[in-house]
């Protein structure tokens, strides 16, 4: 189920000045750094992890870490799982197309398929 206007709206006034948004997806992270929901929002000029509320995951609170764009998101491990830095976050089935998108975006734009609506 994609993310909602409202959260992104959310998100947007943490990360006023890292240009459009492209991707938001929810996932869950556990380790040393803790334990907690999170938004992972990729952007024209970064990947931002957002801390949220603890029993509102469609509230971001925090910009808790930031990464540059060209950061690859993949591969997506069995669970499923993805890394970013130090951190290791999962996330429901449904987002890896989301995760495979973003990494395609940039690292293969060829891949995607091309824009149905490209005056819009």
């Amino acid at each position: 189920m994609p993310v909602g206007s409202a959260v992104r709206d959310r998100c947007r006034t943490l990360l006023a000045d890292q240009g459009e948004i492209h991707y938001v997806f929810p996932a869950f992270c556990t380790g040393t750094a803790g334990t907690g929901n999170f938004l992972i929002v990729v952007t024209d000029s970064a990947v931002s992890v957002l801390a949220t509320r603890t029993l509102r995951s469609d509230r971001p609170v925090s910009v808790f870490a930031e990464f540059p764009r060209h950061t690859r998101l993949g591969p997506i491990l069995p669970g499923p799982v993805l890394e970013l830095g130090s951190l290791v976050f999962e996330f429901d089935e449904e987002y890896a197309a989301v995760v495979s998108a973003a990494d395609a975006e940039i690292f293969a734009p060829e891949l995607l398929p091309p824009d149905p609506l490209p005056d819009l």
